[in-house]
């Protein structure tokens, strides 16, 4: 993998595992949190490019889904 595919990787999964965090429900967090890392881990021997930008797409992707989800978590607050 290239380091700037290392970099983004490195960082779309340090986002994804910050939006989780947020998540208010215990059982939505472990969950997101447990399939974030075992995904990366899963995927982590992937080498080639095509693949790799796939896998980039599905996190941000999922990234996408988890802040919309986190943000309608707050919306009965205001």
């Amino acid at each position: 993998m290239a380091a700037s595919s290392r970099t983004q990787v490195l960082s779309l999964y340090r986002m994804l595992m910050k939006e989780s965090k947020k998540f208010p429900s215990y059982n939505y967090r472990t969950y997101a949190l447990r399939r974030i890392r075992d995904a990366f881990r899963e995927n982590q021997s992937v080498s080639d490019p095509k693949t790799v930008e796939v896998l980039l797409s599905q996190a941000r992707d999922s990234l996408a889904l988890i802040q919309r989800q986190v943000g309608q978590s707050f919306t009965h607050l205001i």
